[in-house]
């Protein structure tokens, strides 16, 4: 261990123990030791004290405990430490400054709550841009990206690059690899953040380029995400430090930027991130550490030149990125998806009301298209002056030996994501309520209309080669030629629909597994049926034959289900041997129809939770989108870490949105008419569709007899809306037997 690494690092830690010792005397002898101190709209309290101690700070009171914890862990006998030939002292510095800097950042939301922004995006004319901790809201929508392989890791910038351009284009090269970038600490009074913005990028959880805070001590909202990560989606209890660490190093693809001079303190954190496995790569002359030891290659890199930091972090975090190869003049990466084209850079404008844009993909006979041609009939790009608007209609015509008219609508909604990561390019709906804006950027860059083709056309060979051979691309630009494409695209989703929604889980002898989220969640296997879409919402039983198709060996595989064991409740022989090998072994068996009985394992991934609420003999149930309480007494995030992680947990299940609207939801239970309680939001969401079942089952106004938050969020509260409104469930047999 180098002794200028220890000097520094210790030395540091020291510092950030006594600092934070004072801030949190000096808010007690303020506040007094029961005021409430949190990351606002989160769960797991303080999540790094929560998730290596398991100690859950409430108040400023509960902050001594960890604060003492700190103080322990830093080493005693600082000057004789410098010869040890391992990083233990190093380590444990690391860790007691992390926790000292949460609970400061905790006081920090006492003492000014408009430090931080509640938001997922940045003001840039407030002048306030620093999003600190990550709401629950945005932690699942953007955990879900580093389950499902979207993002592969992040990049910790501490500090900031000589000048706005490089800074520019460090973020954009991690970007194109799809990395999320967290940015904390300045130099010399000079942030990352603040030198993207400098140079006209857009920031915020929408591009990935993220500003935890101007500080030092923002590093722990980077580390507390992954550390909610793992306990969200990979069911790690809280306190066992050493599977959380493990599973970071493994599973968490993380490192760290040092842009500037190393001071004591960046030190004691980059020494707390080799804990998780995280290494520091530093673009000046600090002392290395480079056996292999806790991280998976070397721990701190020095002397790095910015043109080469991407690619050697990633190396040396010992990342695997594959990065899309697409012959348009812009950059391009799921990074993007999230980019807003504002007014003032508009350039073109497709659809969104002011004009008509639709998009359709349709199955086309090998030798009626010619693989690669795109054309454009109508005006282009070259064609119109900033701030015009056109309507759009893309036709993508595809042929193959192993393609099927059910592969249609899946290949369809790629056209939103795929379009979406151009940079500079915005997409918004899908169908006939498309909405396209093209940045001025871009067009100066060379983009035309064609390069939509062209992104299509590879992508689309590029994801699904395995079923197609031709990909052909119109897009026309003529108000006729898009009224006739619309009519006969609406009509081709009339006949998908009905095909789809006749479809029956008594109506085919194969289900599918979806195993994507095991990377974060090793137990959960989740199954898809006709009946049952995935719980995450993004993968229905079509999805996942295509899938099969597609990748015959990835992670949605086709399950035979074998003999009926219970008809009601939804148990075949064949699902449980999967579910059993599937899940090594931990989980023998569930029920696809039921929240009582057996339940389908969850995992932090599900859009909704239902569970049951006794009192009223009926169910509730909440999207991840609402912050509130419920009536079970927990928020959405409480219930997520109570059933969470690949358990099978009797009386709560995750489910998809639209899973509250098929016809076997909970049907062992009673099916909908147990439900009582959903948030506003959701309901108006799923209207038509509860509208729909509700008449079904003989109770067309069901959805005004569903109580939500604007009559109670307690069993106490809803109880007497439910008897007015004369609810079904009051009527049904006890739930709870």
């Amino acid at each position: 261990m180098s002794k200028l690494v220890a000097f520094a690092a210790i030395q540091g830690a020291y510092n950030i123990v006594s600092k934070a010792e004072g801030t949190l005397k000096k808010a007690i002898d303020k506040f007094g030791p029961d005021q409430k101190i949190e990351f606002p709209n989160t769960a797991y309290y303080l999540p790094i004290i929560y998730s290596i101690l398991g100690i859950p700070v409430k108040t400023l009171g509960d902050a001594r405990k960890p604060m003492e914890v700190a103080r322990k862990l830093l080493p005693a006998h600082v000057k004789n430490m410098y010869h040890l030939p391992y990083l233990g002292p190093l380590l444990d510095a690391g860790m007691s400054a992390l926790f000292a800097e949460e609970v400061a950042e905790a006081i920090r939301y006492l003492e000014d709550p408009d430090f931080y922004l509640v938001s997922e995006d940045i003001d840039e004319t407030s002048g306030k841009i620093w999003l600190g901790a990550a709401e629950d809201t945005v932690f699942r929508k953007r955990g879900v990206e580093f389950v499902d392989g979207t993002a592969p890791g992040f990049a910790a910038i501490v500090g900031a690059a000589p000048d706005p351009e490089t800074a520019k284009w460090i973020a954009e090269e991690y970007q194109k690899k799809n990395l999320y970038v967290f940015m904390c600490a300045n130099q010399n009074g000079t942030t990352f953040s603040e030198q993207l913005l400098e140079a006209g990028v857009q920031i915020g959880w929408n591009t990935r380029l993220v500003p935890f805070g101007p500080d030092i001590s923002a590093a722990v909202f980077a580390l507390g995400f992954a550390n909610r990560a793992a306990m969200a989606f990979g069911g790690i209890k809280p306190g066992d430090y050493k599977k959380m660490l493990i599973y970071n190093k493994d599973r968490i693809f993380a490192f760290v930027n040092a842009l500037g001079e190393v001071n004591a303190e960046w030190a004691a954190n980059a020494a707390g991130c080799v804990n998780w496995g995280f290494p520091t790569i530093a673009d000046t002359d600090i002392p290395e550490i480079l056996p292999t030891g806790v991280c998976t290659y070397e721990h701190v890199v020095a002397n790095v030149p910015h043109r080469e930091m991407p690619q050697r972090s990633i190396e040396i975090r010992g990342l695997k990125v594959t990065v899309a190869n697409v012959d348009i003049p812009l950059a391009y990466g799921p990074a993007f998806e999230g980019e807003r084209v504002r007014k003032d850079d508009l350039y073109l404008e497709m659809g969104g009301g002011k004009t008509q844009a639709v998009e359709l993909c349709s199955m086309a006979d090998m030798k009626e298209i010619e693989d690669g041609q795109i054309e454009v009939i109508g005006p282009d790009i070259k064609d119109i002056k900033k701030g015009d608007r056109l309507p759009l209609g893309i036709f993508v015509q595809v042929a193959g030996r192993q393609m099927q008219e059910d592969f249609e609508p899946i290949l369809e909604r790629q056209i939103h994501h795929l379009i979406n990561y151009a940079q500079g390019v915005m997409h918004i709906g899908q169908r006939d309520i498309a909405w396209i804006r093209v940045g001025e950027q871009a067009v100066n860059k060379g983009f035309t209309l064609k390069h939509i083709g062209v992104i299509l056309h590879a992508k689309l060979h590029q994801d699904f080669g395995a079923i197609l051979d031709k990909v052909q691309v119109t897009l026309y630009t003529k108000k006729e030629d898009v009224d006739k494409l619309t009519a006969t695209a609406r009509e081709n989703y009339k006949k998908r629909d009905a095909r789809v929604e006749q479809m029956t889980d008594e109506g085919v002898e194969t289900y599918y597994s979806c195993t994507l989220c095991q990377s974060f969640a090793p137990n959960h296997v989740c199954m898809v049926s006709p009946e049952r879409t995935g719980l995450c919402g993004a993968y229905n039983w079509m999805d996942c034959k295509a899938s099969y198709e597609i990748n015959p060996t990835g992670p949605n595989q086709p399950v035979e289900k074998g003999e009926c064991i219970d008809p009601k409740l939804g148990q075949w022989r064949g699902v449980n041997d999967f579910i059993y090998k599937a899940s090594r072994q931990n989980v023998t068996h569930y029920n696809f129809y039921s929240l009582v009985h057996d339940p389908m394992t969850t995992c932090g991934c599900c859009e909704c939770i239902a569970a049951v609420i006794s009192g009223c003999n009926g169910v509730m149930t909440v999207g991840r989108d609402y912050t509130g309480e419920t009536p079970t007494g927990m928020k959405f995030t409480t219930l997520a870490g109570v059933m969470g992680g690949g358990a099978s947990s009797p009386g709560f299940v995750g489910h998809s949105k639209y899973n509250i609207c098929q016809r076997k939801f909970i049907s062992g239970d009673g099916g909908l008419l147990r439900m009582v309680w959903m948030p506003k939001g959701l309901k108006d969401e799923l209207r038509e569709g509860l509208l729909k079942r509700g008449e079904e089952l003989g109770y067309p106004d069901l959805i005004d007899r569903i109580a939500d938050e604007t009559v109670g969020v307690t069993e106490d509260e809803i109880l007497p809306f439910l008897k007015e409104k004369d609810h079904p469930a009051l009527k049904m047999e006890p739930i709870i037997g």
